[in-house]
């Protein structure tokens, strides 16, 4: 009984110092600790191997992933400071009006998250746009917070195919499919999340009162948001070479077989053999594309880059914490006993693939964290069972985004930090779209499979 209170308060620790704004890194690290002490393992060896170097250590998931982050960093960084992300959020609000605030922040963050600029980065590029948007409405800061949410932390991260996000390669990576597998079910999937959020934002700006301060409020200057930009069209160009770069090996393999031996077979081989390093190299590409087309870029180059590299220092870091502190958790006899109930329990095996990844994730506080401990512990025994990689990939990936986003989440904590908000003005609408629809999506989506057979 010791050992289940000391999991459920190791957990309960972790989200707690979370809430309180304490570093998660140190959180992770006491919530392990407690975890330790209370199942009987050695502490030293907990933190030392288990935490840190372990199958599901920190560092060993922070050196698998260390290439994806600080490229996708570097791209982000590339995007914003030559102000060509601002330029697209620009150009929604062009085409659709001020007025609709929120379908254009949403859409702006999905665009960028889906070619791969990483979602703090996308946090700080299109929040002044959404500010300047919400200015000419009556729309709460906490609507703003959710779209924001909904539009980097849902669709385009877990459902979506092709993107080059975290949860889709760790999948890749662990299964060996491409980041196209489960394509069609991820398509339903990623529309129903993007159209139940936008509805429950719009219902809940109506039911805010939110009105037009003018009749057809103009989109802000681009002078006002964040001075001189590209072109939306060049700005886009970018996005386009990191996602078609993915999707090159996908289609020389749809159109035809080619021959090992030649530079389209070797360049497919290379793809579906290196699901980290591929679109890493894609957002290489795209950053290289941004220093050839953005001048600006191109008075300081490697401080550019550098300033990439600290971006990714801190989500690595913490993401890399949480995984650690589950590292832990995995080598406890609770842990052993959650296994054994997943693996048996009387559910269909779709069912019980999505709620063993979703309670990973609400344990750890990440969608990647939760996935990347399901990957390496539980997924064997779903392939034993005969169910495919294309679903294993989709549906794990998917259900990852669901409990992920619980209180002491640390994308959660960094976006409401970022807004200066807290979590009793803005959590409950955060959890609705990020929470409660992706479940609901996921689960019906199953069920409807195992109806079809």
């Amino acid at each position: 009984m010791l050992e289940y209170l000391g999991l459920f308060a190791g957990l309960v620790l972790l989200i707690v110092l979370a809430l309180r704004g304490i570093n998660i890194v140190l959180a992770s690290l006491l919530a392990a600790l407690v975890v330790a002490l209370s199942n009987g393992l050695d502490p030293l060896a907990a933190l030392a191997r288990d935490y840190s170097s372990g199958p599901l250590g920190a560092f060993t998931f922070a050196g698998r992933f260390f290439l994806l982050f600080v490229t996708g960093a570097i791209f982000g960084r590339a995007m914003a400071e030559s102000h060509a992300a601002a330029s697209i959020a620009t150009a929604l609000a062009g085409w659709l009006g001020a007025h609709r605030a929120l379908w254009i922040v949403v859409l702006a963050c999905g665009v960028l998250t889906y070619g791969g600029v990483v979602l703090f980065v996308v946090l700080f590029a299109v929040l002044p746009l959404g500010f300047k948007l919400i200015e000419q409405t009556a729309i709460p800061p906490r609507l703003l917070a959710a779209a924001m949410a909904l539009g980097a932390g849902t669709f385009t991260m877990t459902a979506l195919p092709g993107t080059p996000s975290v949860q889709n390669v760790i999948a890749a990576t662990a299964l060996g499919t491409d980041l196209y597998a489960g394509a069609w079910l991820g398509v339903i999937g990623g529309v129903l999340m993007f159209l139940l959020g936008m509805w429950y934002l719009e219902w809940q700006r109506m039911r805010a009162g939110a009105v037009i301060v003018a009749a057809e409020p103009p989109a802000p200057s681009l002078d006002e948001v964040a001075g001189p930009r590209p072109h939306w069209l060049l700005a886009v160009l970018p996005i386009a070479i990191v996602l078609g770069t993915i999707v090159v090996p996908k289609l020389m393999l749809s159109l035809a077989s080619p021959d090992p031996a030649s530079l389209a077979g070797r360049i497919t081989e290379l793809a579906r053999s290196e699901p980290v390093a591929w679109p890493s190299f894609a957002l290489v590409l795209g950053t290289l594309s941004c220093l050839v087309l953005f001048g600006s870029l191109r008075r300081a180059p490697l401080t550019l880059l550098g300033k990439g590299v600290d971006d990714s220092i801190m989500p690595l870091i913490n993401t890399a914490a949480v995984i650690g502190f589950g590292g832990v958790v995995s080598q406890t006899q609770g842990f052993a006993a959650f296994v054994g109930f997943v693996v048996n329990v009387d559910l269909p095996p779709l069912f019980s693939l999505l709620l063993a990844t979703n309670l990973l994730a609400g344990i750890v506080g990440s969608a990647s964290g939760g996935l990347q401990i399901f990957m390496t512990t539980l997924a064997p025994g779903f392939v034993e069972q005969g169910i495919p990689l294309e679903l294993i990939h989709r549906i794990g990936a998917m259900a990852s985004g669901g409990l992920d986003s619980l209180p002491h989440s640390g994308a959660v904590v960094a976006l409401l930090t970022i807004m200066k908000l807290s979590h009793r003005e803005a959590y409950r609408d955060i959890a609705v779209v990020t929470v409660a629809i992706p479940i609901v999506v996921t689960v019906v989506l199953v069920a409807a499979m195992q109806l079809l057979g």
